[in-house]
């Protein structure tokens, strides 16, 4: 079979809205290929070790790839595409150089060329994520090693969102905690909270391939008897109270659910938000506090904003 890899060469902030653009309109697999990480400092103490080759990266923003079936439809495809991009100007979200180029590659080569970028990365200090083809020993007795094959590229683990919200689970789920993963993608946020020691967690996307990625995730890490995926839009039609919920999603998407998050929330729950650019910070965190949240936490790293929200 062949594939069409449609690259975008945009910016930081635009990444999650235009990855979430591509998977919605089909797309096969997403690679991203960020110039700062050729730059930024890792915390060595997390065992992190990274061989990074200068030529797959952009001299500047980020590249997003992504691989459509080549048929009859790709032209509306490609053009339904580059309209809900230039539409994010919308919502103030810097689209950068927006240059979007279109290529053909052969099924073998799109099934190999986003496994280069994926290898096993110590996330936290109990948390490593390792994809299903690499081999890996823990260094330690009590290191948690959560194994993804990301599938449709629902998450690696990998982002700084996605790594921000697995250190704040890791800090505020209690053994007996039942939590709500809303968005849950590949189901990576769910399986830690299962790890941490979470009762029940309730894993929810809208979008059904994700729900079926995050279930085959959710068995190959054996935590099927704690998490349950299903698809759902955002909170609606929730009603069971959790102690804790956590999103890695866009700010307004945010701002839409918070509401039910804090009808939600047990008293003294914790609401634990990530991807929220630093352009956007002030927004949701104005938002929590106007909804009677107390801000616990803030985390920060590259461009991205991580909050945890406490109810009284």
């Amino acid at each position: 079979m062949k594939w069409s890899e449609i690259s975008i060469h945009t910016t930081h902030e635009a990444v999650e809205a235009i990855s979430n653009i591509l998977h919605e309109a089909g797309a096969g697999g997403v690679v991203i290929e960020d110039s700062y990480d050729l730059v930024k400092d890792r915390d060595d103490w997390y065992g992190e070790i990274v061989e990074l080759n200068p030529d797959d990266y952009p001299e500047e923003g980020v590249i997003i790839k992504a691989y459509l079936p080549v048929n009859s439809f790709l032209g509306e495809t490609v053009e339904q595409i580059k309209q809900a991009i230039n539409n994010l100007w919308l919502y103030d979200i810097d689209l950068g150089k927006n240059k979007i180029t279109l290529s053909e590659v052969n099924e073998e080569e799109w099934a190999t060329a986003w496994k280069k970028h994926y290898h096993p990365v110590k996330v936290s200090e109990k948390f490593t994520v390792v994809p299903t083809w690499e081999t890996y020993e823990p260094a330690s007795d009590d290191e948690l090693i959560i194994e993804m094959d990301p599938g449709m590229a629902f998450g690696t683990g990998t982002h700084p969102t996605t790594v921000m919200c697995l250190q704040a689970l890791e800090k505020y789920v209690r053994p007996g905690d039942e939590v709500i993963d809303v968005g849950t993608g590949s189901g990576i946020l769910s399986i830690a909270a299962a790890m941490l020691g979470a009762r029940s967690v309730r894993a929810l996307d809208l979008d059904p391939v994700a729900v079926d990625s995050a279930r085959l995730n959710v068995k190959l890490n054996k935590v099927q008897h704690i998490v349950t995926v299903s698809q759902n839009n955002l909170l609606d039609h929730i009603e069971e109270p959790a102690d804790v919920i956590v999103a890695n999603i866009l700010a307004e998407i945010i701002l839409r659910f918070a509401g039910d998050a804090y009808r939600l929330l047990k008293p003294g729950g914790r609401l634990i938000v990530s991807g929220i650019i630093q352009a956007k910070k002030q927004e949701v965190q104005n938002e929590l506090l106007a909804l009677g949240f107390a801000i616990a936490d803030t985390k920060v790293m590259e461009d991205w904003v991580a909050l945890v929200a406490a109810k009284p």
